[in-house]
């Protein structure tokens, strides 16, 4: 089964593999999770690959409510 990281949604491979359950890009080499705002960050620039033409306030709305279904951020 592919597993995935519990911060961005990531599969994980060797490639992107960091700290379980966390990828490379969510966490740093201790596997302390790194903030909310530096992970909304990286998943709102992620999502402009698909909306280019978006600004980046709605992008950053859409990664908080991305992230609200991600085990790490559910709680919060």
């Amino acid at each position: 089964m592919q597993s995935f990281c519990h911060s961005c949604g990531m599969p994980t491979s060797e490639e992107t593999k960091g700290h379980e359950p966390y990828c490379k890009y969510c966490s740093d080499e201790s596997g302390k999770l790194y903030s909310r705002e530096m992970v909304q960050n990286g998943i709102a620039e992620w999502l402009k690959m698909f909306t280019p033409n978006a600004d980046s306030i709605d992008l950053t709305k859409r990664a908080e409510y991305y992230m609200k279904a991600m085990p790490a951020w559910a709680q919060e």
